[in-house]
């Protein structure tokens, strides 16, 4: 017995291993981190070069003095700038709407994203104005965290099928004929 606990002391009082403690306490912390650093950088990058896509395409719509719009060459246009977003013309929906100067409303609260849960997606909202007449696009892109258990993903916000929205909206003006 006295052997036994001579042994005990001594492991107790034993030092090696003590790193190894703390770097198991410590590491999943700063992974978690480094890992909701990550979503964080992604989500902003992407974001930004959605609006970044969005003021390119409604800079060439102001430059084309009038021309028709068309709701797929305006999202390939977008997509192609904002080559982050994967899967882009899939998981991309705009909406284009003029403003009633008299009774100024904005752009509704809620914005038109894809329904990926849903097998037939709603109309879209996309309507040319006409001449000097005030206009709204907004583009809405549904987009799936890296780690959505972990850290920052956990908390995002999402919809149904576990996807975050980027939006991006800009204006312009009709330039006439």
């Amino acid at each position: 017995m006295f052997r036994l606990a001579k042994k005990l002391k001594k492991l107790g009082l034993s030092e090696s291993g003590a790193a190894t403690v703390e770097f198991v306490i410590v590491f999943p912390f700063f992974v978690g981190i480094f890992l909701s650093s990550f979503e964080v950088a992604m989500m902003n990058m992407r974001a930004v070069m959605m609006e970044r896509a969005m003021d390119l395409t409604v800079r060439e719509i102001r430059l084309s003095s009038g021309a028709e719009l068309n709701y797929d060459e305006i999202l390939e246009d977008v997509c192609d700038r904002a080559s982050i977003i994967p899967d882009c013309l899939n998981v991309v929906r705009m909406e284009l709407q003029a403003v009633d100067k008299d009774n100024f409303a904005g752009i509704q609260d809620n914005p038109d994203c894809v329904k990926r849960d849903q097998d037939v997606l709603p109309l879209v909202r996309f309507r040319n104005g006409v001449e000097n007449e005030l206009m709204l696009i907004r583009v809405c892109a549904v987009i799936d965290p890296f780690f959505p258990n972990l850290g920052v993903g956990r908390s995002m916000p999402v919809d149904s099928t576990g996807g975050y929205q980027v939006i991006a909206s800009s204006a312009f003006v009709n330039e006439p004929k």
